[in-house]
């Protein structure tokens, strides 16, 4: 593997004003994506809620830049690699992918 870019990052636990403890992913002092706070009262804090019911290891960030939102949202799961073929195709509908060779874990 041949690094072309390397920039280092924080992970952080924050709580925000309503008292939710939140993950917080600090590219820069004024750029980070702060995680969709499931106790807040709004669409996608509704839908955040449902979604780490049925899946724990999802992730919703929100882009933040200079005091901003960008529009910008960073959507994303963490789980085992026997999972992946599930997960994947509900997102496809599709198991097409499946028609390709598997990586053993130690090519990955």
């Amino acid at each position: 593997m041949e690094e072309i870019f390397s920039k280092d990052i924080k992970l952080k636990k924050v709580i925000v004003k309503s008292g939710a403890e939140l993950n917080l992913i600090e590219l820069d002092k004024n750029h980070f994506y702060i995680e969709q706070n499931p106790e807040k009262n709004s669409k996608y804090g509704k839908a955040y809620r449902l979604l780490k019911e049925k899946c724990p290891e999802y992730y919703m960030f929100w882009e933040m830049k200079n005091n901003h939102y960008t529009g910008k949202v960073l959507i994303g799961a963490i789980f085992k690699k026997k999972y992946a073929d599930e997960f994947i195709t509900k997102i496809l509908d599709s198991e097409i992918f499946k028609e390709y060779e598997d990586m053993e874990d130690n090519e990955i």
